[in-house]
């Protein structure tokens, strides 16, 4: 048993897992742009639109509906894009086999693949954030501590959903391709186009369960200081705990 524990990776080593995972996400134009311009884009373009009508508490519509939506577009592109990519590309090029008989196990890959987008999306909402304050003189939640617990919960969600793309995909194009759709659908039924009043009832109900729109909503409510709702804590619970076990039972290390 010492030997065993003595043998396994110790900080050093995680640290420099870690690097080397910054040092790919940043080599990758694409999955570095994206999950940050594109939110960003979406902020600029909707401001105008969202206007400076107060909803409540000195928070505006833009506060309220389009942060939210830009928060939950950064987290999302993330983990259920870029993450699972990355992870379907370690395991056609076998490094995940190869870690598997060494005392690095290929769950530390994960790990550290995980941490390096909780450091994307972080730098991703702050970059979203310093540009409305700085364009658009947004406001920060009046529940801040409802917002950051909303905001991980999602981020889990988000990648509970990533590790399913990841399992089920068999190359690294074709997690790309899963993903974005897998993307879309979630953000269309979550409103990322817009409102629900158009798609019929089910489907708009069946959003606000999913993890965007869940994870939109309850950041809107921790916005205006409104009690989030049961509805929405659920569904990014159900999507994080469900997707988990999927995730387990289908994933190949190679």
């Amino acid at each position: 048993m010492t030997d065993i524990v003595a043998h396994r990776p110790g900080p050093r080593a995680w640290a420099a897992l870690l690097a080397c995972e910054l040092r790919m996400v940043a080599r990758d134009t694409a999955g570095l742009i994206v999950p940050v311009g594109l939110p960003m884009l979406i902020l600029v373009m909707n401001a105008s639109a969202a206007g400076r009508e107060t909803i409540a508490h000195g928070r505006t519509a833009f506060d309220v509906y389009v942060l939210p939506l830009v928060f939950t577009m950064v987290v999302a592109t993330t983990g259920i894009v870029n993450m699972p990519s990355f992870l379907a590309y370690y395991r056609r090029s076998g490094i995940l086999r190869r870690l598997g008989v060494t005392p690095a196990s290929p769950a530390l890959v994960l790990v550290a693949q995980a941490a390096a987008g909780v450091l994307q999306i972080a730098a991703g909402v702050a970059a979203a954030w310093i540009l409305a304050v700085l364009a658009f003189g947004a406001n920060p939640p009046v529940r801040v501590g409802a917002a950051l617990g909303v905001l991980a919960l999602t981020v889990a969600a988000m990648y509970a959903v990533g590790l399913i793309v990841a399992a089920l995909a068999p190359t690294p194009s074709s997690s790309v391709a899963i993903g974005l759709s897998v993307f879309f659908v979630l953000g269309a039924t979550g409103g990322m186009f817009g409102g629900l009043d158009g798609f019929p009832e089910v489907i708009a109900t069946i959003g606000e369960w999913l993890p965007f729109g869940a994870g939109k909503q309850a950041l809107s409510a921790a916005w205006v200081g409104a009690p989030v709702e049961a509805a929405n804590l659920i569904g990014l619970t159900a999507t994080l705990v469900l997707g988990s076990v999927v995730a387990a039972v289908f994933f190949r290390w190679d």
